[in-house]
């Protein structure tokens, strides 16, 4: 079974990025920014209530401290930084989660703190041990420092894969500034690809490897709602869609 993740609650201030609770019907975790990517309170404290009244289950949604480059530029980081920027975003949220009546369900890394973390195990294990302070899941990635890390260390994790970005000859997600419109036809056939083959294709028209236990999706994205109701609807029509 497969379930849908979605970063959410991007806005900032005045600045709008996204239709959060138009997308909600279709995923059943939302990643919701903790402020230093993107985010402010207020808009933390919106999407929290808006996820409630949807159902879905609420994560955190940890970034590098980037909000120019929205998080998606890497930066040279210490376990301990990544361990206590992940505690002190997550910490933030949990508050807004309280005031709601609403569990934690997951961490999920941001843009390139999630691709360092495929690469370099000391980031890794500076998110596993935020996990292991609050005592949930993380959404990662197969294959590389992330899963090793967490298996070797006893963090329930799932892998995820994109619909929306693309992919190198390595099978890794390739990290953009922005993310361009992609077809619900298409979608579907790349999940479907995905859960039958465990494949996808690469920028340079390689298949590669991918494990696709949770689907991600971008608000970002400029046609963010068709892709999520595409992906939504090809998990229906197959059997395979998780709200757990």
């Amino acid at each position: 079974m497969v379930t849908i993740n979605c970063d959410m609650g991007e806005a900032f201030g005045i600045y709008r990025f996204g239709d959060d609770q138009a997308c909600m019907p279709y995923v059943t975790h939302a990643n919701i920014a903790c402020g230093f990517h993107a985010s402010d309170p207020v808009v933390m404290a919106r999407t929290v209530r808006l996820a409630k009244a949807a159902g879905i289950r609420v994560g955190s949604h940890p970034g590098l401290p980037d909000r120019e480059g929205f998080g998606r530029r890497p930066m040279r980081m210490t376990r301990e930084e990544v361990s206590a920027l992940t505690i002190y975003q997550t910490g933030a949220l949990m508050g807004f989660l309280r005031a709601e009546g609403v569990e934690l369900s997951h961490i999920k890394p941001h843009g390139s703190l999630f691709g360092m973390a495929q690469n370099e195990e000391h980031i890794a294990e500076g998110i596993a041990d935020a996990a292991e302070v609050f005592s949930v899941p993380v959404i990662a990635y197969a294959d590389c420092c992330m899963s090793e890390v967490f298996t070797r260390r006893g963090i329930p994790f799932s892998c995820e894969f994109y619909v929306d970005i693309d992919y190198d000859d390595q099978g890794r997600q390739i990290i953009s500034r922005e993310h361009p419109p992609i077809s619900a036809d298409a979608v579907a056939e790349k999940v479907r690809r995905a859960l039958d083959l465990g494949l996808t294709r690469s920028i340079n028209g390689k298949d590669v490897k991918v494990v696709a236990e949770s689907i991600c999706v971008h608000s970002d994205t400029p046609n963010a709602i068709e892709v999520a109701r595409a992906v939504h609807d090809t998990l229906i029509a197959v059997g395979r869609l998780s709200r757990e």
